[in-house]
């Protein structure tokens, strides 16, 4: 059966209830809010559910996490695809999702992440660093990440995602341990000292195949980039097409003495 057409109309129409459903959401947000609780809380409760869930599954993590946070929860996503929101939000609808917005992503990612806005139950809040592209130029030079992209993913990533997660309990990531060596033994929980709150990688036992056929099988959006050779998606700056056979984060930093921006380190 073909999929049925809808009007100019009707898509407009089914934008403005999308939109007001999330705006209802956002404004009952506080009264759905526990009070954050304390480092050493939480980071009892992460130690315990790292045993816990050592040999879990994705839906048993994810319903935990809503039982035990609620909208404490947040989720990262980079939008090279939005099969970790998507996962999330069938247990905490319009749950925030946070995307680094660096300055320097591909047009593509940008578009990924306002279709993604415009069509799910998710709450996109857009996390930005402290300085402009052209501030950080003018105080550090043009092109920082040639030079050291340390400091500039420190810059544009760790740093403004450390400040925004400090409201929240928890943060999911779609770390997979299939994407490289380095994260090879991802826990699906463990406690993130550096930020001061649990972490959760619902996704880590998940193939790149199994993350492509959730995506196919459920109508969930993916970065147009990720099949044209891109399965890692960073800034346009300093990642490159991957060829056949190569690990899947080859072509981020490539010819650079660097694997991680730091965000999971």
């Amino acid at each position: 059966m073909a999929p049925t057409v809808l009007t100019l109309a009707e898509r407009r129409q089914q934008q403005i209830a999308h939109d007001e459903e999330r705006t209802a959401h956002l404004s009952s947000r506080e009264s759905l809010l526990a009070p954050r609780r304390s480092n050493d809380e939480l980071k009892a409760i992460a130690e315990a559910a790292q045993e816990r869930f050592a040999e879990s599954d994705t839906a048993e993590i994810l319903a935990w996490v809503a039982e035990e946070f609620g909208y404490r929860t947040a989720v990262a996503c980079s939008m090279a695809d939005a099969v970790l929101p998507h996962v999330v939000a069938g247990h905490l609808p319009w749950v925030d999702t946070l995307f680094l917005e660096t300055g320097y992503h591909f047009a593509e990612t940008i578009g990924t992440r306002d279709a993604v806005e415009s069509s799910m139950q998710l709450s996109i809040v857009d996390v930005k660093p402290r300085r402009s592209v052209a501030e950080q130029d003018a105080e550090f030079g043009e092109k920082l990440y040639e030079r050291d992209p340390a400091l500039c993913c420190q810059m544009r990533k760790v740093e403004p995602l450390h400040d925004t997660l400090q409201g929240y309990e928890v943060w999911i990531t779609g770390v997979r341990r299939d994407e490289a060596p380095t994260r090879a033994n991802t826990p699906f929980v463990t406690w993130d000292d550096k930020n001061g709150l649990v972490k959760v990688n619902p996704l880590a036992d998940w193939s790149f195949d199994e993350l492509l056929a959730y995506a196919d099988d459920n109508d969930v959006i993916v970065n147009p980039l990720v099949n044209d050779g891109y399965p890692s998606i960073g800034c346009a700056t300093c990642t490159r097409r991957v060829a056949p056979g190569e690990d899947p984060r080859a072509g981020r930093w490539a010819g650079l003495d660097k694997t991680e921006c730091g965000l999971h380190a």
